[in-house]
């Protein structure tokens, strides 16, 4: 009597015990083939090898001491393809490979199993069409109670499907490996549950600089830097995804060669199916271009914010000098030593605008904040009115201009404003670097679909190296030399920032110093052309005298403007106080308001709602003036009602068209009693 235990390995469904489920008497003899089972049997034998014939996942059979088959079930028959009839009496090594039969491999199955009673394998095994599959394999010996060996039960399990799983989980996890290794971009790499690395990619030895076998065992604290983890930054990390599954944050992180850069790190617990914790995946990413750009970003946005109202600052005070200048110029009387002293104001005043305007013209251009008006335009045009407004630097210095235009037009898509400014900035520039009693040549020409502009002077000139970086901010060619000479170094700067905008380019050339520098423009030509037409001057309409208000609570500026206004024939009156304004307004009936929007108390735009809803000023213009002259500076002036925007100083040569141009309110001779003014003047 035997007893025999029969179970399939890592709890499968298989899993049974026969007790008294063979008589082997010694000597028994072999069975013939074809017969699947033989002896005696009780009804219990009986109905244990029924239910072993019926098994058909598994192959269950039975070995002779020598290896050679004695019984088959169906699932035997089903997985490696013979008939009962076909295998018994046959040796059991037909299932092997020619090359593991040769290695002596089933001879070793079954000596393991006779020494050690149960033997388990898995390996390839070969099917009756020389197909093979992958299978598991229990040889259990069987022995009598002498210990004599009777023989083995064999159980073989196709595993081919878990295998095939097993395989391709096996490749997808090692392409996901050299995914992960092969990123450059991110590092990635595992901590254990207490923070030591235990795994590293590509990405982590760029970004790092760290090599693998520098890394795997040390704790990633190494990563930050030492205040931090000294303190309880990386532990504080781990806890936060541990409780919260993932944490994601962004701070300073340390290389090998110890420089910092601002990392965006994610770390993720890992738990096994268990809910244990296995560890942490990290994700670093080098953020430091993108940390450098939001600082250059705040950085524009703060000189933005700084350069608008120093603007504001540096132009309120020149309003007044500037509103002076220009009464002195309506005075026939003047002597030439104060005319002198008044034209170099004037030129002063003009360049130290000018310097303002540029100043604060590059601090919209980094922050973005600039926009183009842009229609077609002559370059003829550009260059003759900035000839006009260089002629008082150039008149000043004996200078000439020679120009060279051709007949045709040269139609771009630009603002006016802008080229006349980037042109005028060239010409500038050509007449401070060039000797006074020189000359200074201007060409434009069509060159394919381009115009060219060109302006040459006889100046200093360059070398080499500085014919690129004097397009840089605050660059300034022979500053040290010459520092009276050398300006703020943001002209340049902003001409390539201008005609880039225009999608054009600038560029330098020079023979070296002493052979004078040319200065190159390129802009895309327009289509169609602008049809030829002559130019001719700015013809400009007179009007009858106009009663003005200027409200400014600066009292130099209201004053001069009012005193300008007067000289050219107005009725003006200058008030301090939009309170003050407001009470002339309804009897003054004024036909334009000049009004400062930054006052105290009340400013020019509640000053501007207040003036609107007086049914006498229907039909007034509203003038705003200010400091701040950006286009939503603009844009705001005039949602808020305003009819014009102005930036101060004012160009005194604006005053006419615009106090000529405007209609009337009233007729000029409507009643006006001079003593409703009293109060405001002796306000003032």
């Amino acid at each position: 009597m035997y007893r025999l235990a029969v179970r399939a390995r890592r709890g499968d469904a298989l899993s049974f015990s026969a007790m008294d489920s063979a008589r082997l008497q010694a000597g028994e003899r072999e069975p013939t083939p074809g017969v699947a089972t033989t002896g005696p049997g009780s009804d219990t034998d009986i109905g244990f090898r029924m239910l072993v014939d019926a098994i058909e996942d598994y192959a269950i059979f039975m070995l002779s001491p020598d290896g050679r088959v004695r019984t088959w079930n169906a699932g035997a028959a089903k997985i490696k393809g013979y008939a009962a009839d076909e295998i018994l009496g046959k040796h059991f090594s037909v299932f092997y490979s020619a090359e593991a039969v040769a290695r002596g491999w089933p001879r070793y199955e079954l000596e393991e199993a006779a020494l050690h009673g149960r033997f388990e394998d898995e390996g390839w095994r070969v099917r009756k069409d020389g197909s093979t599959f992958w299978a598991n394999v229990v040889i259990t010996a069987l022995r009598d109670a002498s210990g004599t060996l009777k023989g083995y039960v064999k159980i073989t399990r196709n595993l081919n499907e878990r295998r095939r799983q097993t395989e391709a989980l096996r490749q997808s996890e090692e392409r996901f490996r050299l995914l992960l290794e092969g990123v450059e971009g991110y590092a990635i790499y595992m901590l254990d549950a207490e923070g030591t690395i235990t795994s590293w990619n590509t990405g982590a030895t760029q970004i790092t600089g760290y090599r693998r076998d520098e890394v795997i065992g040390r704790h990633f604290s190494m990563f930050h830097p030492a205040d931090d983890a000294s303190s309880e930054g990386p532990d504080r990390v781990l806890r936060i995804a541990q409780a919260g599954g993932r944490y994601e944050e962004e701070g300073w992180r340390q290389r090998k060669d110890a420089t910092l850069f601002w990392a965006n790190v994610t770390t993720t617990a890992v738990y096994d199916e268990t809910g244990q914790l296995r560890g942490y995946a990290k994700i670093m990413r080098d953020m430091s271009e993108r940390k450098r750009l939001e600082e250059l970003e705040l950085a524009n946005r703060r000189m933005s914010e700084f350069l608008a109202p120093l603007g504001h600052e540096l132009r309120n005070p020149l309003a007044p000098v500037r509103n002076a200048i220009g009464i002195l110029q309506k005075d026939p009387d003047i002597g030439p030593t104060a005319a002198r002293c008044r034209d170099m104001i004037d030129r002063q005043i003009t360049h130290l605008s000018r310097l303002v305007d540029d100043l604060l013209d590059i601090g919209r251009i980094t922050s973005g904040k600039i926009e183009l008006r842009l229609a077609p335009v002559d370059m003829r045009t550009i260059i003759e009115r900035s000839i006009e407004s260089s002629r008082f630097h150039t008149d000043a210095r004996e200078q000439r201009i020679d120009v060279d235009l051709p007949a045709e037009p040269l139609t771009v898509k630009g603002d006016m404003t802008r080229l006349v400014q980037v042109v005028h900035n060239l010409l500038h520039n050509a007449s401070k670097f060039s000797p006074p009693g020189t000359a200074i040549a201007i060409r434009a020409t069509r060159q394919s679909r381009s115009a060219l502009i060109e302006v040459r002077d006889q100046g200093r000139g360059m070398p080499e190296q500085a014919l690129e970086a004097v397009f840089q901010l605050f660059v300034q060619e022979d500053r040290d030399t010459n520092p009276t000479d050398s300006g703020l170094g943001i002209g340049l700067t902003l001409c390539r920032s201008l005609v880039r905008m225009h999608g054009g380019a600038i560029s330098a050339s020079s023979a070296g110093p002493g052979h004078g520098s040319t200065f190159t423009i390129r802009l895309p030509l327009a289509e169609p052309a602008l049809p030829v037409r002559p130019m001719s001057a700015i013809s400009r309409r007179t009007s009858a005298a106009k009663r003005i208000l200027v409200l400014d609570d600066n009292r130099d500026s209201a004053d001069s403007l009012a005193m300008l206004l007067e000289i050219n024939g107005h009725q003006a009156r200058p008030l301090y106080t939009a309170e003050a304004a407001l009470r002339m307004a309804p009897s003054f009936q004024p036909h334009l308001v000049f009004i400062d929007l930054a006052m105290p108390t009340m400013d020019g735009f509640a000053a501007l709602r207040a003036f609107k809803a007086i049914p006498q000023m229907a039909r007034t213009i509203f003038i705003a003036m200010t400091g701040y002259g950006q286009e939503d500076d603009r844009q705001r002036t005039a949602q808020a009602g305003f009819d014009l925007h102005l930036v101060k100083p004012l160009d005194v040569s604006q005053l006419g068209p615009i106090v000529d141009g405007a209609e009337p309110a009233v007729p000029f001779d409507a009643p006006w009693n001079d003593s409703d003014d009293a109060g405001p003047h002796d306000e003032r």
